[in-house]
């Protein structure tokens, strides 16, 4: 590509940066993972694309733009051309923020007029019809969704979703306005942009040729925000020409031990739990009343971990919503903290101890474990699933890791990542 460094994006959560890298690799564009905002002197010269990964989904809204303005700044003193703001497909948000609070600040400090709001990945059920976002083929707040016990989601509409946290209007656009009534749309966005200081513009993006529809319309733009269905659209206009196809050399590691830490409380990962116990692979649950009382502790649990070093071992503390609220009654930051911090622990002491393959399910807790691990940068590989890649540390390229959020990948997800794993 005759101009490196074109877009930077900024994810709130470490799992929803790896999920938008995967497509931007997999349309051909060297693609880098930073855990946090890039430090200095590390080499960001030949990447494509600069997805950085910060942990502010829920972090309180004002701390959330802060950090996300520092590193907007980063990416403008870097001379990136583009910028996307990639936020859950499940608009994981209360009405306090943060994504109306972050979209709006990155608008003003690039003074682009209006952007749009794309949180649909139909590959994976997340679909927007008419300004309702849809999971697999359910209203959102009808969806599993609604139980999330960090950001329960009660409304599907989109507009009064952003609405509630936003200070700027809030614009549906049907398919028909973008595919058979161009002139017509641009001549509606000329006006409100005289009108309006800033706006959003939701689009219909139902079937996966809107993706494609919306990309080419909107490919000016400065400033794209939403899930990662749009990135695969974005990365494919920006390699067009581009004789340099994105080709990362791994070690091949046929080694059988493997570390699966699994935090997500949603219905995706609870399944894929089911089937890795139901193969009759060995498991061991977080509890955390035992951890608070000190009936269980990490020494215990890694006492567990060693005695299956020689296969795949997995710890999770996922559990149905009923189970967390009541878990959650010693207090949910603290329970969250020490889950968090815990499982964490685990996943340093294993990569010290020489387990090689890490697969995490669940944004939180990939990004508790990303920042534990301290790798700085990520190259990003073979997808296991759809959003799900295969990532190396450029710090230590013998480690594999694998981030999901919850509700990604089919129930046999965690054989399967293993499988990749090793082949790749």
């Amino acid at each position: 590509m005759n101009e490196p460094k074109r877009l930077c994006c900024i994810a709130d959560d470490f799992t929803g940066a790896s999920d938008i890298a995967s497509f931007f690799s997999e349309a051909g564009l060297r693609t880098l993972v930073t855990n946090g905002i890039p430090e200095e002197g590390l080499e960001i010269s030949n990447a494509d694309i600069v997805v950085i990964a910060l942990k502010t989904r829920t972090e309180e809204s004002r701390a959330a733009v802060e950090e996300s303005s520092l590193a907007l700044e980063w990416a403008i003193n870097n001379g990136f051309k583009k910028y996307y703001f990639k936020y859950c497909s499940t608009f994981d948000s209360t009405s306090e923020g943060n994504i109306g609070p972050v979209a709006d600040m990155m608008m003003e400090v690039l003074d682009t007029r209006y952007t749009v709001v794309c949180p649909s990945l139909p590959v994976n059920g997340r679909t927007v019809k008419d300004g309702i976002l849809y999971v697999n083929g359910i209203p959102l707040s009808e969806s599993p969704m609604k139980n999330h016990p960090l950001t329960p989601m009660t409304n599907s509409n989109l507009r009064v979703l952003l609405g509630e946290q936003s200070k700027y209007p809030v614009v549906v656009l049907d398919s028909d306005a973008i595919i058979s009534d161009k002139e017509r749309t641009r001549d509606m966005l000329g006006e409100m942009s005289e009108k309006w200081e800033h706006f959003y513009v939701v689009p219909d993006y139902f079937n996966e040729s809107h993706g494609k529809d919306i990309a080419d319309y909107f490919d000016d733009l400065l400033l794209y925000t939403g899930g990662s269905g749009l990135a695969a659209y974005l990365g494919k206009n920006m390699a067009s020409g581009n004789s340099l196809i994105h080709s990362e050399h791994q070690d091949k590691d046929t080694g059988g031990s493997a570390l699966i830490v699994a935090g997500s409380c949603s219905t995706a990962t609870l399944g894929q739990i089911e089937s890795y116990i139901a193969e009759g692979l060995p498991y061991i649950k977080v509890e955390p009343q035992m951890l608070v009382s000190g009936l269980q502790t990490i020494e215990m649990l890694w006492g567990f971990i060693l005695a299956h070093v020689k296969g795949p071992v997995l710890v999770f503390s996922s559990d149905t919503p009923e189970n967390i609220r009541k878990a959650q009654e010693h207090g949910s930051d603290e329970i969250s903290r020490l889950l968090e911090g815990t499982v964490s622990l685990l996943a340093k002491k294993a990569v010290d101890h020489g387990i090689r393959k890490i697969i995490v399910a669940g944004g939180e807790t990939s990004g508790a474990v990303t920042m534990k691990l301290g790798y700085r940068a990520f190259s990003v590989g073979r997808s296991v699933a759809p959003g799900v890649p295969v990532m190396v540390p450029i710090d230590n390229r013998s480690v594999k890791l694998v981030l999901k959020s919850g509700n990604f990948g089919s129930p046999d997800f965690f054989t399967k990542a293993i499988k990749i794993m090793e082949e790749e």
